[in-house]
Protein backbone atom coordinates (compact mmCIF):
# COMPACT_ATOMS: atom_id res chain seq x y z
CA UNK A 1 0.00 0.00 0.00
CA UNK A 2 1.41 3.40 -0.95
CA UNK A 3 2.05 5.99 1.74
CA UNK A 4 0.03 9.19 1.25
CA UNK A 5 1.67 12.60 1.27
CA UNK A 6 -0.54 13.78 4.17
CA UNK A 7 -2.76 12.38 6.92
CA UNK A 8 -6.10 13.84 7.94
CA UNK A 9 -6.21 13.61 11.72
CA UNK A 10 -9.36 14.29 13.75
CA UNK A 11 -9.06 14.88 17.50
CA UNK A 12 -12.36 14.22 19.28
CA UNK A 13 -12.70 15.48 22.85
CA UNK A 14 -15.38 13.73 24.89
CA UNK A 15 -17.77 16.55 25.96
CA UNK A 16 -18.05 15.06 29.46
CA UNK A 17 -14.29 15.23 30.14
CA UNK A 18 -12.56 17.95 32.14
CA UNK A 19 -10.20 20.46 30.58
CA UNK A 20 -7.23 18.32 31.56
CA UNK A 21 -8.13 15.82 28.84
CA UNK A 22 -9.03 18.27 26.10
CA UNK A 23 -7.47 17.49 22.75
CA UNK A 24 -6.73 21.10 21.88
CA UNK A 25 -4.71 22.58 19.00
CA UNK A 26 -2.11 24.30 21.20
CA UNK A 27 -0.97 21.13 22.97
CA UNK A 28 -1.05 19.13 19.73
CA UNK A 29 1.10 21.73 17.99
CA UNK A 30 3.53 21.86 20.92
CA UNK A 31 3.92 18.08 20.82
CA UNK A 32 4.43 18.29 17.07
CA UNK A 33 7.64 20.28 17.54
CA UNK A 34 9.41 17.03 18.44
CA UNK A 35 8.22 15.47 15.16
CA UNK A 36 8.55 18.33 12.64
CA UNK A 37 8.80 16.23 9.49
CA UNK A 38 5.70 14.20 10.31
CA UNK A 39 3.71 17.11 11.79
CA UNK A 40 3.95 19.27 8.69
CA UNK A 41 2.27 16.43 6.77
CA UNK A 42 -0.78 16.37 9.07
CA UNK A 43 -4.09 18.13 8.49
CA UNK A 44 -5.77 18.17 11.92
CA UNK A 45 -9.33 19.04 12.91
CA UNK A 46 -10.97 19.18 16.33
CA UNK A 47 -14.38 18.59 17.89
CA UNK A 48 -16.03 18.51 21.30
CA UNK A 49 -19.58 17.58 20.30
CA UNK A 50 -21.28 15.00 18.10
CA UNK A 51 -21.95 17.33 15.20
CA UNK A 52 -18.30 18.33 15.04
CA UNK A 53 -17.28 14.71 15.34
CA UNK A 54 -19.45 13.67 12.39
CA UNK A 55 -17.97 16.46 10.25
CA UNK A 56 -14.41 15.77 11.36
CA UNK A 57 -14.29 12.01 10.75
CA UNK A 58 -15.87 12.20 7.31
CA UNK A 59 -12.48 12.28 5.56
CA UNK A 60 -10.20 11.41 8.48
CA UNK A 61 -7.34 8.93 8.17
CA UNK A 62 -6.72 8.91 11.93
CA UNK A 63 -9.15 9.44 14.80
CA UNK A 64 -7.75 10.38 18.23
CA UNK A 65 -10.12 10.11 21.18
CA UNK A 66 -11.50 8.01 24.03
CA UNK A 67 -15.29 8.06 24.07
CA UNK A 68 -16.94 8.95 20.79
CA UNK A 69 -20.06 7.98 18.79
CA UNK A 70 -19.28 4.48 17.54
CA UNK A 71 -22.42 3.24 15.73
CA UNK A 72 -22.13 3.72 11.99
CA UNK A 73 -18.46 4.69 12.11
CA UNK A 74 -17.67 2.53 9.07
CA UNK A 75 -20.11 4.58 6.99
CA UNK A 76 -19.14 7.92 8.54
CA UNK A 77 -15.38 7.48 8.20
CA UNK A 78 -14.68 5.56 5.00
CA UNK A 79 -11.01 6.64 4.81
CA UNK A 80 -10.15 5.71 8.39
CA UNK A 81 -6.84 3.87 8.85
CA UNK A 82 -6.55 3.74 12.65
CA UNK A 83 -8.14 4.89 15.89
CA UNK A 84 -5.69 6.24 18.46
CA UNK A 85 -7.05 6.02 22.00
CA UNK A 86 -5.86 8.45 24.67
CA UNK A 87 -5.79 5.70 27.30
CA UNK A 88 -4.31 2.24 27.68
CA UNK A 89 -7.47 0.20 28.26
CA UNK A 90 -9.93 -0.85 25.57
CA UNK A 91 -12.54 -2.73 27.62
CA UNK A 92 -14.96 0.23 27.43
CA UNK A 93 -15.10 -0.25 23.64
CA UNK A 94 -15.83 -3.98 23.48
CA UNK A 95 -17.27 -5.67 21.54
CA UNK A 96 -15.41 -4.23 18.58
CA UNK A 97 -18.19 -4.74 16.04
CA UNK A 98 -18.28 -0.95 15.57
CA UNK A 99 -14.65 -0.88 14.36
CA UNK A 100 -14.46 -1.00 10.55
CA UNK A 101 -12.68 -4.01 9.09
CA UNK A 102 -9.02 -3.32 8.44
CA UNK A 103 -8.92 -0.31 10.79
CA UNK A 104 -6.33 -0.59 13.55
CA UNK A 105 -7.13 0.22 17.18
CA UNK A 106 -4.10 1.69 18.95
CA UNK A 107 -3.68 2.49 22.65
CA UNK A 108 -1.61 5.06 24.53
CA UNK A 109 0.19 2.35 26.48
CA UNK A 110 3.13 4.00 28.24
CA UNK A 111 1.32 7.16 29.31
CA UNK A 112 0.67 5.77 32.82
CA UNK A 113 4.07 4.32 33.73
CA UNK A 114 5.60 7.17 35.76
CA UNK A 115 2.47 7.97 37.75
CA UNK A 116 1.81 4.27 38.34
CA UNK A 117 5.27 4.03 39.85
CA UNK A 118 4.37 6.75 42.38
CA UNK A 119 0.96 5.31 43.22
CA UNK A 120 2.24 1.81 43.82
CA UNK A 121 5.16 3.16 45.83
CA UNK A 122 2.65 5.00 48.02
CA UNK A 123 0.33 1.99 48.26
CA UNK A 124 3.01 -0.52 49.23
CA UNK A 125 4.50 1.76 51.88
CA UNK A 126 1.05 2.62 53.25
CA UNK A 127 -0.05 -1.02 53.41
CA UNK A 128 3.20 -2.15 55.00
CA UNK A 129 3.02 0.54 57.69
CA UNK A 130 -0.66 -0.42 58.23
CA UNK A 131 -1.77 3.11 57.38
CA UNK A 132 -5.37 2.13 56.52
CA UNK A 133 -5.74 0.49 59.95
CA UNK A 134 -4.08 3.43 61.71
CA UNK A 135 -6.43 5.80 59.88
CA UNK A 136 -9.35 3.76 61.23
CA UNK A 137 -7.97 4.09 64.73
CA UNK A 138 -7.67 7.84 64.26
CA UNK A 139 -11.31 8.12 63.17
CA UNK A 140 -12.26 6.08 66.24
CA UNK A 141 -10.08 8.37 68.41
CA UNK A 142 -8.13 5.34 69.55
CA UNK A 143 -4.43 5.54 70.52
CA UNK A 144 -3.22 2.10 69.54
CA UNK A 145 0.28 1.40 68.33
CA UNK A 146 0.95 -0.83 65.32
CA UNK A 147 4.65 -1.27 64.75
CA UNK A 148 6.12 -2.80 61.62
CA UNK A 149 9.46 -3.61 60.05
CA UNK A 150 10.82 -2.45 56.70
CA UNK A 151 9.96 -3.53 53.16
CA UNK A 152 13.31 -4.79 51.79
CA UNK A 153 13.13 -8.56 51.47
CA UNK A 154 9.34 -8.68 51.23
CA UNK A 155 7.75 -10.03 48.04
CA UNK A 156 5.49 -8.17 45.61
CA UNK A 157 3.56 -10.07 42.95
CA UNK A 158 2.70 -7.89 39.94
CA UNK A 159 -0.06 -9.29 37.72
CA UNK A 160 0.25 -7.75 34.27
CA UNK A 161 3.56 -6.34 33.06
CA UNK A 162 2.55 -3.77 30.49
CA UNK A 163 3.32 -0.09 31.01
CA UNK A 164 1.38 0.15 34.29
CA UNK A 165 2.83 -3.11 35.58
CA UNK A 166 6.32 -1.92 34.67
CA UNK A 167 5.83 1.15 36.85
CA UNK A 168 4.54 -1.09 39.65
CA UNK A 169 7.45 -3.53 39.38
CA UNK A 170 9.95 -0.68 39.38
CA UNK A 171 8.33 0.74 42.54
CA UNK A 172 8.61 -2.59 44.33
CA UNK A 173 12.22 -3.00 43.20
CA UNK A 174 13.01 0.55 44.38
CA UNK A 175 11.74 -0.44 47.84
CA UNK A 176 14.13 -3.38 47.94
CA UNK A 177 11.43 -5.99 47.45
CA UNK A 178 11.65 -9.26 45.57
CA UNK A 179 9.42 -8.95 42.52
CA UNK A 180 7.40 -11.77 41.01
CA UNK A 181 5.55 -11.12 37.77
CA UNK A 182 2.65 -12.71 35.91
CA UNK A 183 2.26 -12.27 32.18
CA UNK A 184 1.36 -14.22 29.07
CA UNK A 185 4.91 -14.43 27.71
CA UNK A 186 8.06 -15.68 29.43
CA UNK A 187 10.20 -12.86 28.03
CA UNK A 188 12.46 -11.50 30.82
CA UNK A 189 11.53 -8.20 32.46
CA UNK A 190 14.14 -5.82 33.83
CA UNK A 191 12.38 -5.24 37.17
CA UNK A 192 11.14 -8.80 37.76
CA UNK A 193 13.09 -11.52 39.56
CA UNK A 194 10.83 -14.42 38.61
CA UNK A 195 8.13 -14.77 35.97
CA UNK A 196 4.96 -16.88 35.97
CA UNK A 197 2.39 -17.54 33.27
CA UNK A 198 -1.28 -16.90 34.17
CA UNK A 199 -1.96 -20.62 34.68
CA UNK A 200 0.89 -20.66 37.24
CA UNK A 201 -0.70 -17.95 39.38
CA UNK A 202 -1.76 -20.41 42.16
CA UNK A 203 1.92 -21.25 42.69
CA UNK A 204 2.91 -17.58 42.98
CA UNK A 205 0.16 -16.31 45.30
CA UNK A 206 1.31 -18.09 48.51
CA UNK A 207 4.68 -16.37 48.15
CA UNK A 208 3.28 -12.84 47.89
CA UNK A 209 3.26 -10.37 50.76
CA UNK A 210 1.63 -7.86 48.41
CA UNK A 211 -0.21 -8.22 45.10
CA UNK A 212 -0.40 -5.44 42.53
CA UNK A 213 -3.08 -5.78 39.85
CA UNK A 214 -2.04 -4.07 36.61
CA UNK A 215 -3.51 -6.32 33.92
CA UNK A 216 -5.97 -5.27 31.21
CA UNK A 217 -9.55 -6.42 31.64
CA UNK A 218 -10.39 -9.25 29.25
CA UNK A 219 -12.48 -12.41 29.43
CA UNK A 220 -9.34 -14.19 30.66
CA UNK A 221 -8.49 -11.70 33.42
CA UNK A 222 -11.97 -10.97 34.80
CA UNK A 223 -11.80 -11.83 38.54
CA UNK A 224 -8.30 -13.19 38.14
CA UNK A 225 -8.23 -12.72 41.90
CA UNK A 226 -11.34 -14.62 42.90
CA UNK A 227 -12.29 -16.17 46.22
CA UNK A 228 -10.06 -19.19 45.60
CA UNK A 229 -7.05 -17.08 44.64
CA UNK A 230 -7.46 -14.71 47.59
CA UNK A 231 -7.51 -17.72 49.90
CA UNK A 232 -4.07 -18.72 48.60
CA UNK A 233 -2.49 -15.50 49.82
CA UNK A 234 -0.64 -15.53 53.15
CA UNK A 235 -2.56 -14.10 56.09
CA UNK A 236 -2.03 -10.36 56.29
CA UNK A 237 -1.26 -9.91 52.59
CA UNK A 238 -2.04 -6.56 51.00
CA UNK A 239 -3.49 -5.70 47.58
CA UNK A 240 -3.07 -2.71 45.28
CA UNK A 241 -5.39 -2.54 42.25
CA UNK A 242 -4.42 -0.08 39.54
CA UNK A 243 -5.88 -2.05 36.63
CA UNK A 244 -9.66 -2.49 36.51
CA UNK A 245 -12.21 -3.12 39.24
CA UNK A 246 -13.41 -6.39 37.72
CA UNK A 247 -9.95 -7.96 38.01
CA UNK A 248 -10.89 -8.89 41.57
CA UNK A 249 -13.93 -10.46 43.21
CA UNK A 250 -14.94 -7.44 45.30
CA UNK A 251 -17.25 -9.42 47.57
CA UNK A 252 -14.45 -11.87 48.39
CA UNK A 253 -12.04 -8.99 48.91
CA UNK A 254 -14.45 -7.24 51.25
CA UNK A 255 -14.96 -10.48 53.21
CA UNK A 256 -11.19 -10.90 53.53
CA UNK A 257 -10.81 -7.35 54.82
CA UNK A 258 -13.68 -7.65 57.30
CA UNK A 259 -12.32 -10.91 58.69
CA UNK A 260 -8.86 -9.28 58.84
CA UNK A 261 -7.39 -12.25 57.01
CA UNK A 262 -6.14 -9.69 54.47
CA UNK A 263 -3.93 -6.94 55.80
CA UNK A 264 -5.38 -4.15 53.69
CA UNK A 265 -6.02 -2.87 50.20
CA UNK A 266 -5.45 0.21 48.05
CA UNK A 267 -8.00 0.35 45.23
CA UNK A 268 -7.76 2.99 42.54
CA UNK A 269 -10.38 1.12 40.51
CA UNK A 270 -13.62 -0.56 41.59
CA UNK A 271 -16.77 -1.84 39.97
CA UNK A 272 -18.94 -0.04 39.09
CA UNK A 273 -17.50 3.43 38.66
CA UNK A 274 -18.54 5.86 40.03
CA UNK A 275 -19.10 3.56 43.00
CA UNK A 276 -22.60 3.83 44.52
CA UNK A 277 -22.74 5.41 47.99
CA UNK A 278 -24.87 2.54 49.33
CA UNK A 279 -22.13 -0.03 48.63
CA UNK A 280 -20.79 -1.67 51.78
CA UNK A 281 -17.31 -1.70 50.23
CA UNK A 282 -16.82 1.91 51.31
CA UNK A 283 -16.94 0.87 54.95
CA UNK A 284 -14.66 -2.15 54.74
CA UNK A 285 -11.83 -1.90 57.27
CA UNK A 286 -8.21 -1.35 56.25
CA UNK A 287 -9.19 -0.09 52.81
CA UNK A 288 -8.36 3.06 50.87
CA UNK A 289 -10.37 3.79 47.71
CA UNK A 290 -9.19 6.46 45.31
CA UNK A 291 -11.52 7.43 42.41
CA UNK A 292 -9.48 6.23 39.41
CA UNK A 293 -6.86 8.95 39.72
CA UNK A 294 -3.73 6.94 40.48
CA UNK A 295 -2.13 6.60 37.04
CA UNK A 296 -2.75 9.92 35.28
CA UNK A 297 -0.09 12.64 35.46
CA UNK A 298 -2.56 15.44 34.93
CA UNK A 299 0.10 18.01 33.97
CA UNK A 300 1.68 15.86 31.27
CA UNK A 301 -0.98 13.31 30.33
CA UNK A 302 -2.22 14.69 27.02
CA UNK A 303 1.24 15.90 25.89
CA UNK A 304 2.57 12.35 26.41
CA UNK A 305 -0.43 10.87 24.57
CA UNK A 306 0.23 13.22 21.67
CA UNK A 307 3.90 12.17 21.63
CA UNK A 308 2.85 8.52 21.43
CA UNK A 309 0.39 9.29 18.63
CA UNK A 310 2.85 11.44 16.69
CA UNK A 311 5.57 8.82 17.01
CA UNK A 312 3.22 6.40 15.28
CA UNK A 313 2.46 8.92 12.55
CA UNK A 314 6.19 9.39 11.97
CA UNK A 315 6.53 5.62 11.80
CA UNK A 316 3.69 5.45 9.30
CA UNK A 317 5.31 7.97 6.96
CA UNK A 318 8.61 6.07 7.27
CA UNK A 319 6.91 2.76 6.43
CA UNK A 320 7.68 1.30 9.88
CA UNK A 321 5.55 -0.87 12.17
CA UNK A 322 3.11 1.00 14.40
CA UNK A 323 3.30 0.58 18.17
CA UNK A 324 0.54 -0.32 20.66
CA UNK A 325 -1.74 -1.94 18.08
CA UNK A 326 -4.50 -3.89 19.83
CA UNK A 327 -4.74 -7.62 19.14
CA UNK A 328 -8.48 -8.07 18.69
CA UNK A 329 -8.34 -11.71 19.75
CA UNK A 330 -6.48 -11.03 23.03
CA UNK A 331 -8.39 -7.85 23.80
CA UNK A 332 -5.38 -5.60 24.41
Amino acid sequence: MSIPETLRVHLATDPSESGYYRLDPERFENAGKAFPDAFRRLRPSYSDDEAGFVRGVRDADVLIGWKFPRPGLAERARKLRWVQLIGAGVDHLYPLDWLPAGVKLITASGVHTKKSFEYVLMGLIALHTRLPRLAGHQRARTWKKIQTGTLPGKTALVIGLGAVGTGAAEAARTLGMRVLGVRRTARPHRFVDELFRPEELPAALPRADYVVLAAPLTSDTKEILGERELALLPEGAGIVNLGRGRLIDQAALEAGLRSERLGGAFLDVVWPEPHPPESTLWDAPNLFITPHVGADDIENYIPVVFSIALDNMARFFAGRRLRNVVNRRRGY
